[in-house]
């Protein structure tokens, strides 16, 4: 892909430089690679050891219900005031957080859901498919696995079709099955009886190893040639004829065309060049119960709590939470230990004595729907940013869609909600 008749420095420059090697930043560089472009996939880390290695494991093709919703802010006073509530904010954040936390609202107004549930599913229908795809060769093809998307409750009647969330995934044909009593014991046995009925999502998947399947797509991408380089990268400046140079811990480097993928730390970087779109450090925490003692067949999400344990090679990981405090803020660790007595409540059998505890910031819209394509004002310079908690979900269609962009295919879905400059 690089022009005919370039000088032989100029040929040792790739077509594309993906800052960024988390899940999505390895997918895109995967995508790019299967059209012919040479790629640098450039991260101050090895790949997928940041959020990509701590979500809950689902892939979901039928993620399609944003964070904010309407009403929801009448829950975050109790929330935050609960030592085990789903949300925690440190308080000398505050005046940080709260402009986003105002589009974050605003978000959940009711005539917005329609292209936001669509946005999201445009990137989230195709991830199973796409991972065994990529996966094909790479001898992890059994870390995907087919699944239930298992919405459990304590109150059976909470288990209600005809709710706001269940009707948005309704209307895009989620296939869905409400299960009650012995008929839901069947599908997870270790649950507690005090569970009275789920919502099942069916046609899901679940990773068994979020961490190693980024880890197996990384060194497959560089056995096709993708160069990785462990660098810090501390600044973006624009060149002549639309070229970049990436300033990083150990020097400068050039670069033709640019994907922004380094998740909550993209923020900061663009707004060293005055792109200043919401973006939010949702700090996720996990705890990993390495000898459980009991099996679960699905991905399971506890409504009530807002949370999702899930079976892995590892153990059982109780995973959720969202901590606002910044991108760099120490861990919180006690917001992972209120996992043990939660899931011992969900599953009376399970063995909680020996754990591994984690945190890691999700790269949060005030939307849900990520930043996606070409940014506006910036010649060769592209968003893959932003996907929330659906990163893992969203991360192979993210690289088919950038990969299209930059190669001047056709995209087969509306870039208009992906803009990076929807926020005004």
């Amino acid at each position: 892909m690089s022009p005919a008749g370039a000088g032989k420095a100029d040929e040792l420059v790739p077509d594309v430089t993906v800052l960024g090697a988390g899940v999505v930043g390895v997918c895109t560089a995967l995508s790019l690679r299967e059209r012919g472009f040479t790629v640098a996939l450039i991260d101050r880390n090895p790949p997928a050891e940041g959020a990509s290695h701590g979500n809950a494991g689902s892939l979901s093709p039928w993620s399609c219900v944003p964070q904010s919703m309407p009403g929801l802010w009448k829950n975050v006073p109790q929330w935050l005031l609960d030592p085990e509530g789903p949300i925690a904010l440190r308080w000398g954040y505050a005046h940080k957080f709260l402009p986003w936390a105002v589009k974050f609202l605003q978000a959940g107004n009711l005539d917005r859901l329609p292209t936001i549930a669509d946005a999201m599913l445009g990137l989230t229908r195709p991830t199973v498919t796409l991972y065994r795809h990529h996966l094909t060769g790479t001898g992890s093809e059994d870390l995907v696995r087919d699944s239930v998307y298992v919405h459990v409750f304590r109150n059976a009647a909470d288990a209600d079709l005809s709710r706001l969330a269940w009707r948005m995934r309704a209307e895009r044909q989620v296939p869905l099955e409400v299960v009650k009593g012995d008929a839901l014991r069947e599908v997870e046995p270790a649950l507690s009886s005090d569970f009275e009925a789920a919502v099942l999502i069916k046609q899901q998947g679940r990773a068994l190893d979020p961490g190693g399947i980024g880890k197996a797509l990384a060194e497959k991408a560089q056995g096709m040639g993708v160069t990785f380089l462990r660098r810090s990268v501390e600044r973006l400046i624009p060149g002549a004829d639309g070229a970049w140079s990436i300033e990083t811990d150990q020097g400068a480097i050039p670069a033709k065309k640019i994907v922004v993928a380094m998740g909550a730390w993209s923020k900061e970087l663009m707004s060293g060049l005055g792109v200043t779109a919401p973006l939010e450090a949702e700090r996720g925490y996990h705890l990993v119960f390495r000898n459980p003692g009991v099996t679960l067949n699905n991905c399971i999400m506890n409504v009530d709590a807002k949370f999702v344990v899930s079976s892995m090679a590892a153990g059982v990981r109780c995973a959720g939470t969202a901590e606002f405090a910044g991108v760099d803020a120490a861990p919180d660790y006690r917001r992972a230990r209120v996992f043990e007595g939660m899931i011992k409540r969900m599953f009376p059998d399970i063995n909680t004595t020996d754990t591994v505890e984690w945190m890691g910031p999700r790269p949060s819209t005030p939307d849900s729907v990520p930043y996606l394509g070409e940014i506006p004002g910036f010649t060769n310079l592209f968003a893959a940013y932003g996907h929330g908690h659906t990163g893992m979900t969203m991360a192979p269609k993210t690289g088919e869609v950038v990969a299209s962009v930059i190669a001047g295919e056709a995209v087969d879905i509306d870039m208009t909600p992906y803009r990076i400059d929807r926020f005004g």
